[in-house]
């Protein structure tokens, strides 16, 4: 097995309103697609290398929470470029940048705007 974990939802109340605050966050252009009854906005993965996978989605199913699992998104060489812009794109920040060691980097946790926390790991 490659990876432990293959695929993330995170669920969101107002679609339109995540996927621009991910998007703006990300620096991406999220594209959406209705699956069944879930609408769902997809992060950037490599699929052919079987990286890990995941995406917003608003269904019946999908509640946000700040008590749930922690999702942690990849925070890039330096963290501070996805924090910079979290309150900007309606967020919060809840935990700012800190080490956890020199080996293994950095995290942070922030609020998106559908109540989520969301944490976010980098080794610079």
């Amino acid at each position: 097995m490659k990876n432990t974990f293959n695929w993330i939802e995170i669920p969101v109340t107002d679609f339109d309103r995540a996927k621009k605050f991910y998007s703006s966050i990300l620096n991406f252009d999220m594209p959406q697609e209705q699956i069944g009854s879930d609408l769902m906005g997809f992060f950037p993965y490599d699929q052919e290398n079987e990286g890990v996978g995941g995406a917003i989605v608003k269904g019946d199913m999908h509640k946000p929470s700040k008590e749930g699992t922690l999702v942690y998104l990849n925070g890039g060489e330096n963290l501070n470029t996805i924090l910079n812009k979290v309150e900007s794109s309606g967020g919060g920040i809840v935990v700012p940048k800190t080490q956890i060691s020199p080996e293994i980097g950095y995290f942070a946790i922030f609020a998106d705007t559908e109540g989520n926390h969301i944490a976010l790991h980098s080794k610079g």
